[in-house]
């Protein structure tokens, strides 16, 4: 039985601080478990806010940053050095993270347009880097914890309604996003899935109706967060205002 949590915290502002202080802890916990931790970081308002959270907290000294992997769950592709990438706006903790250990060729970040011709290109990179790192007969690390967003459509990484399949692995090209830029890498939902732990970050009151939605019966087409889980564990990370529904 996959345990499934919600935790609702007062604001986004005190979830970003939870997750981080989770996401410390569980990392530690792989260290001492495995001798190597792997990490999907997420993009977003909130993911951000939760990674600035754990550059800001003290007791990431406590980590061997040297041993963690960090990967993404999607990015836009687009210039390296546009502010629209994920990968970019997560520098708030790798620079944090740097003085303390942490092996920037550890940190697998999405090709961009600078790098590929097309997003399919990236996408095909993307999966044979996963599979570099994967135990053998495995298509990609077990990911200790993978964070995901979601969007009020229900969407996670950049997995839309009606745009998911789930018997791709890796990563895929994702085109027409009905959230600009259009051009997009994505895990797939069954790369997703196989990770230890999934959590999705959740904050704002606009977001209510998809929380609600994903809580019910799957459907992977019309609310693909509804089908998201981990191998072990499930969790919820919200904020008051998002849970307005439950």
């Amino acid at each position: 039985m996959i345990a499934k949590q919600i935790v609702i915290h007062e604001d986004a502002a005190a979830t970003a601080h939870g997750i981080a202080a989770r996401l410390i802890t569980s990392i530690a916990d792989a260290l001492a478990a495995r001798g190597v931790a792997h990490v999907v970081v997420t993009g977003g308002s909130l993911g951000i806010a939760a990674l600035q959270a754990v550059a800001d907290n003290p007791a990431k000294v406590s980590v061997d940053w040297s041993a963690v992997h960090f990967w993404w769950g999607d990015e836009r592709f687009v210039a390296a050095d546009s502010p629209d990438r994920n990968a970019l706006q997560a520098e708030v903790l790798f620079t944090a993270l740097d003085p303390l250990g942490l092996e920037r060729e550890n940190v697998h970040v999405m090709g961009s347009t600078d790098q590929f011709a097309t997003a399919e290109d990236a996408a095909v990179a993307y999966t044979q880097v996963l599979a570099a790192e994967a135990p053998e007969g495995a298509a990609n690390p077990a990911f200790d914890v993978l964070m995901l967003g979601m969007g009020p459509d229900s969407h996670v990484a950049s997995l839309f309604p009606n745009h998911t399949r789930s018997d791709e692995l890796g990563a895929i090209a994702v085109h027409d996003s009905p959230k600009p830029p259009p051009h997009r890498a994505s895990l797939t939902m069954c790369t997703i899935n196989s990770a230890r732990e999934v959590w999705l970050l959740v904050a704002g009151a606009e977001k209510a109706p998809a929380l609600a939605a994903a809580q019910h019966e799957v459907n992977e087409a019309a609310v693909p967060a509804s089908a998201v889980h981990g191998t072990h564990a499930t969790r919820w990370l919200v904020d008051r205002a998002a849970a307005t529904l439950l």
